[in-house]
């Protein structure tokens, strides 16, 4: 799985700095409020504070990816963001998916675009593109957001067959944007990885199962659909992991510890049961600096960077 455009390890300062972004996607849908983390300072999504000054280190493309569903007889498409190297030519592709919105009880969140500056800046500088789909209504994609709500839709459920369903649909959503992105002419098919925090950490793991001929990895950020304690939560989580691994390429699990979805020990236990399915994987954990939440991991790069670089390089 090695590609051929990493630089050498913290090359830039900022990957040797902790780093906290703009946007950040939140857990399963187990109870509390989306969070997001202040910017350090004001530059653009594209650009990072250096010197006394904002550097670009990408370009930014705001696409739609059509589908093949439609809603009340209105076709639906997928607000795709992509970060690319500021150079032309083919390049490895990273499809990085968002999470879920706290408990989903406040629908001012679903409106929001997710992408991640850490995230997004991390792999750019390291030749890849890298690709934040926006599954059905969230961000500016089209569509109902519908991944597993109650009743009444005033928050997530927490019963199974909801939660399940809910994750069949984004695991629809993410087939359709990858498909779309495999047609792009900037994109390596050959290096084609996929990752995601917390729902999105998850879904990509079962995706990578689904799809075992097209990803030379996948990443999973505190990954998880459901959080502690809510309701089927651990039936479902299970489902979902279990389900990963059939997924015969590699993988790696980056959790925080003091995460408020998933406690750490929860969190190994679903890599357990991951491998007892017979799943290949290392689990890393990692502490964040005091006060800050481990569920927003992803935004750490100086955390996790030299285990995602080795996982990378793996032949």
């Amino acid at each position: 799985m090695r590609h051929t455009m990493k630089p050498s390890r913290c090359r830039w300062p900022w990957v040797c700095a902790i780093a906290v972004v703009l946007a950040s996607g939140c857990g399963g849908g187990g109870g509390g409020s989306e969070l997001t983390e202040p910017p350090v300072q004001s530059c653009n999504s594209t650009s990072v504070f250096e010197n006394g000054a904002c550097r670009t280190f990408a370009l930014r493309i705001d696409a739609r990816a059509p589908t093949p569903f439609t809603e009340s007889g209105t076709a639906v498409s997928l607000e795709v963001v992509l970060f690319k190297p500021l150079a032309d030519g083919r390049f490895p592709t990273l499809v990085f998916n968002h999470g879920s919105t706290g408990d989903g009880s406040d629908p001012a969140q679903f409106d929001i675009t997710y992408t991640n500056k850490a995230v997004a800046q991390f792999f750019v500088e390291r030749g890849f593109i890298v690709a934040f789909p926006q599954r059905r209504g969230r961000g500016q994609s089209g569509g109902t957001y519908d991944e597993g709500f109650n009743a009444e839709r005033s928050a997530y459920s927490c019963e199974a067959a909801s939660a399940l369903a809910g994750a069949e649909r984004a695991l629809a959503d993410l087939d359709v944007a990858v498909n779309w992105l495999r047609d792009r002419a900037d994109v390596d098919t050959t290096q084609l990885y996929v990752g995601g925090t917390s729902r999105g950490g998850i879904l990509s793991l079962v995706h990578a199962a689904n799809r075992p001929d097209i990803y030379s990895g996948a990443m999973n950020f505190v990954g998880g659909w459901l959080g502690e304690p809510c309701g089927d939560y651990d039936e479902v989580n299970k489902n979902l992991f279990t389900r990963a691994a059939a997924n015969p390429g590699p993988t790696i699990w980056l959790y925080g510890r003091n995460d408020s979805f998933y406690s750490i020990e929860y969190s190994r236990s679903n890599h357990e049961a991951f491998a007892g399915a017979g799943g290949s994987g290392a689990f890393h954990e990692f502490t964040r600096a005091a006060g800050l939440d481990g569920h927003f991991v992803a935004n750490d790069p100086a955390l996790w960077g030299a285990a995602v670089d080795d996982f990378l390089e793996a032949p």
